[in-house]
């Protein structure tokens, strides 16, 4: 397996929960090692609130603000000669059955399955891995 980190991150301006101000809020994805991890801080220069979260399985708004801010990046996968193997790694990733798994199998071999940059990398590396030639790849869109 792969060994290095891979990061995007966001800065943006957002309600201060303590006392309503606007706080300056910093957030990033990262892959490490095999495994996708989000945290995100946030202070406010008015009434000096602090936060840190952090996680593994990214809240679906800050996912929406690194694809907004960052643009969306594509999996590609050489014409494989098992689409059995890639169907193998795509299940056991995603966590989905094999109607869902058929779908995303047809997504990946047209270059059109999509996320961040840190899970695509993620999926490409597993792929990798099980002897599929794959590039996870920014998008021009």
């Amino acid at each position: 397996m792969e060994n290095s980190i891979l990061v995007e991150s966001i800065r943006y301006s957002a309600v201060c929960q303590g006392c309503g101000a606007a706080a300056e809020w910093c957030g990033a994805q990262a892959l490490v090692d095999e495994t996708l991890r989000w945290d995100v801080e946030a202070t406010c220069s008015t009434c000096g609130f602090a936060l840190a979260v952090c996680g593994r399985d990214i809240p679906d708004e800050m996912r929406s603000r690194l694809l907004s801010e960052h643009g969306r990046a594509r999996l590609r996968v050489s014409r494989p000669t098992s689409n059995a193997r890639v169907m193998r790694v795509l299940r056991a990733e995603l966590g989905i059955g094999m109607d869902g798994v058929k779908a995303v199998l047809e997504q990946v071999l047209i270059g059109q399955y999509s996320g961040t940059l840190p899970e695509m990398e993620l999926l490409a590396r597993k792929l990798r891995a099980s002897g599929i030639d794959a590039l996870a790849s920014r998008t021009v869109d």
